[in-house]
């Protein structure tokens, strides 16, 4: 099956230098205000996953979530996580460096689409790493 959220290298080496400074990491995706649709990266201690939390999988070993409504608009996409400079003003964990993540995305094909449709939908809530 097609793993619903993906890597680049710099993003993955960017949350295990993260992850050794600050310890396990969580990131969650929202349609938020402040950053829009920002993937951001938190302490796992710092964030709670609510109960329609989307769990898409994990990036570098830290679980990756992503907002109910917003998983409706990219369920059919492959979110790939990357890093390009210019912080600027966030509460994501990776800000103070001058970088941020970002998300860029593809379609899944029509046979990908199929197999993850089979499989069913992506569990929910704030165990669903655990199972996972």
């Amino acid at each position: 099956m097609p793993p619903r959220v993906i890597a680049t290298p710099s993003a993955a080496a960017l949350v295990r230098r993260l992850e050794n400074e600050f310890g396990p990491l969580i990131f969650h995706q929202s349609g938020g205000c402040c950053e829009g649709t920002a993937p951001m990266c938190f302490r796992q201690s710092d964030f709670r996953v609510g109960p329609r939390d989307v769990f898409l999988g994990s990036i570098a070993g830290s679980p990756f979530y992503i907002g109910a409504s917003t998983f409706e608009y990219f369920s059919n996409c492959q979110l790939i996580i990357d890093v390009t400079t210019g912080g600027g003003d966030s509460f994501s964990l990776e800000a103070p460096e001058g970088v941020r993540f970002i998300t860029r995305s593809r379609v899944f094909t029509d046979a990908e689409w199929q197999e993850l449709k089979a499989a069913g939908p992506p569990a929910t809530g704030p165990e669903a790493a655990a199972r996972a």
